[in-house]
């Protein structure tokens, strides 16, 4: 995949350690993958490529605009990430009606104007860093919750012991720029905190890291001389540093946002949440939640920034430094889980996928439900079956109209470039046979093979089920399953093999242990028997719960089918993906109707959703 970044900035931000570590990963999967920005501090296997994307003057913007349009056609870019405001509005003229998918994250509060609404700037998705973000996109910029995800930073962590000091030293150090709202905060401890801390701890020494003194303001330039005419040697500007972690190591106490504060916490050093919006105070397990919500102080939900209660802040400090408590090793580890680089980098790059796949595919793909394929009609209470002629007659007609049969993992095949999307087919089709019944083998398979159309059989994991109990107890007729050796001879014949659980239990009836292992023991045990990976899911009965979808993404799954639930596009929700039911009542007509791109959107707006 081929993958732009747009930035604006003129000094190191989070956002630019965020999109370099990214194009590292992805430069490291094997993908191309370059940079757009006004400077570029941090080391990146990006290919980087200079230009003043923050200045903001029309000509300017335009000059940007045809620059990256210029990319965009010469390395044929599949996707452009913007990480700033004004990249955004570069990336979203630049990517208009071109094949290039745009992507945003969002690192922070947004201005509210109105075009920002009308025109929808931010792309096909946007990732929001964290739950504070999302909210604000979603209450006061109106933005579609669909497209929506929250992702945190990706973070490359270093192994990096604590630096020995001197045990009568106790160091406290503060980490972020000196312009802008972080400057201003820093100015304000400068002001109102560090003087009574330097008085009443003798042997403290203060560090303010990551920017330059005459960046600060007026008020913070003139406090910090003071302070350091007062204090020698006690109050040090450190500066930009490379080595975070070395520096972060050595201090008692660290004050720190943002993915700064996730680096701090992992030296296992005792971190003090303060951002740009707000004080979340002394990170430990009652309040992780809260910072993990405000990415640590950096972002509120509903309000720009909260006035600082200074005598709080000098408490937190105070005992921080007086009785130094980190966070415990199991938290730590949680931690160290969730802003994992690599873990991030993938949840993105799936992203990538999904946004490439619907430009190419934008319409929905009719999906197929079928159960039973009979000799000739039957009393039935549910009708979850076909005659072989009707069956025939639904494949005459795909076959008639150019229809081409895709699987699962087709599907997946194209959507992560192991098939180039330019061989996607124009009208595809997914036939899927739920149960697993042996008239699948003696009645479906022979049509199937004769108008060269491909099915998923999502059958069920315990091969000792003989038949279909479930529908027998509610009066249904008794239908055989496939045992092993028919399932084994229709995969080899081209069908895919799903899972439909182990013994079609009701997944929300159960614990989520038993839940779990009906799903993951269902794929286990058809594995083994196909030699193949078994990717697709059927949730018995139709039933699941956004606990179901989890614990099924968790089993290995990469996509889960419903029935008369789901999104107008497969990319909606991979794992609520809307299959249309077939019945012995579907002539020609209402089969042609449920096969047209526009019938999902059809069948929702019958149902009032």
């Amino acid at each position: 995949m081929n993958i732009l970044h747009i930035l604006s900035q003129h000094q190191v931000t989070g956002a630019e350690t965020y999109a370099a570590t990214l194009a590292n990963k992805h430069s490291e999967a094997g993908h191309n993958v370059w940079m757009v920005s006004d400077t570029l501090t941090t080391a990146t296997k990006a290919i980087y490529i200079s230009s003043p994307i923050g200045k903001r003057t029309f000509l300017q913007r335009l000059i940007n605009i045809i620059r990256i349009r210029k990319l965009i056609k010469q390395h044929q870019i599949d996707i452009v990430h913007t990480h700033s405001r004004a990249a955004t509005w570069i990336g979203y003229f630049s990517t208009r009606f071109s094949p290039a998918g745009l992507v945003s994250t969002v690192h922070g509060r947004q201005s509210l104007r109105i075009s920002k609404r009308i025109l929808d700037v931010y792309g096909h998705k946007v990732i929001a860093v964290c739950d504070n973000i999302r909210t604000h996109l979603c209450s006061q910029l109106k933005m579609d919750a669909a497209k929506l995800c929250v992702i945190p930073n990706a973070i490359d962590f270093i192994d990096t012991p604590p630096s020995a000091q001197d045990s009568h030293t106790k160091i406290l150090s503060i980490v972020g720029r000196t312009t802008g709202p972080k400057g201003q905060r820093t100015a304000e401890l400068l002001s109102q905190v560090f003087p009574l801390l330097l008085k009443a701890i003798p042997e403290l020494e203060i560090r303010i890291i990551g920017g330059e003194a005459n960046q600060l303001p007026p008020e913070g330039q003139i406090q910090l001389y003071q302070l350091q005419k007062t204090y020698p040697d006690r109050v040090q500007m450190i500066g930009f540093v490379t080595n975070l972690p070395v520096w972060l190591a050595q201090s008692t106490c660290n004050i720190a946002a943002g993915r700064v504060a996730i680096e701090s916490l992992l030296c296992h050093i005792p971190t003090v949440a303060l951002g740009e919006a707000d004080f979340e105070g002394l990170i430990c397990e009652s309040n992780l939640s809260d910072c993990l919500a405000s990415n640590f102080g950096d972002i509120n939900a509903y309000t720009k920034q909260n006035p600082l209660d200074y005598e709080r802040i000098y408490e937190t400090l105070y005992q921080a430094l007086i009785n130094p408590v980190s966070l415990s090793p199991e938290l730590s580890l949680s931690l160290k889980s969730l802003y994992d680089s690599k873990r991030v980098a993938d949840e993105i790059m799936e992203i990538y996928r999904s946004v490439t796949m619907r430009l190419k595919h934008p319409k929905h793909i009719p999906l197929l439900m079928y159960h039973k394929v009979l000799n000739e009609e039957r009393t039935s209470k549910h009708r979850v079956y076909v005659t072989q002629k009707r069956f025939r007659d639904h494949m005459q007609s795909l076959k008639k109209r150019k229809f081409t049969s895709l699987t699962f993992k087709d599907y997946l095949a194209f959507r992560n470039g192991d098939k180039p999307l330019s061989e996607f087919p124009n009208k595809p089709v997914i036939i899927s046979f739920d149960d697993g019944y042996v008239n699948n083998l003696d009645l479906a398979l022979p049509i199937l093979q004769e108008y060269g159309f491909k099915a998923v059989i999502f059958a069920l994991g315990d091969f000792t089920v003989a038949n279909n109990f479930w529908d027998i107890q509610n009066g249904e007729p008794e239908d055989l399953l496939m045992n092993a050796e028919q399932l084994k001879y229709i995969a080899n014949a081209g069908m895919e093999i799903g899972a439909h659980s182990l013994s079609h239990r009701d997944l929300t009836k159960l614990t989520s242990e038993e839940a779990y292992h009906e799903i993951l023991q269902s794929k286990l045990n058809l594995e083994q028997l196909v030699g193949t990976e078994v990717i697709s899911f059927a949730y018995p009965y139709g039933y699941y719960s956004e606990a179901i979808k989890v614990l099924t993404k968790q089993a290995g799954f990469k996509m889960a089918v419903a029935t008369d639930r789901g999104g107008l596009h497969i990319e909606q929700d991979l794992f609520e993906v809307f299959r249309v039911a077939i019945f012995p009542s579907d002539t020609p007509w209402k089969f042609w109707k449920k096969t047209q791109n526009w019938y999902r959107a059809y069948y929702m707006k019958k149902r009032g959703h």
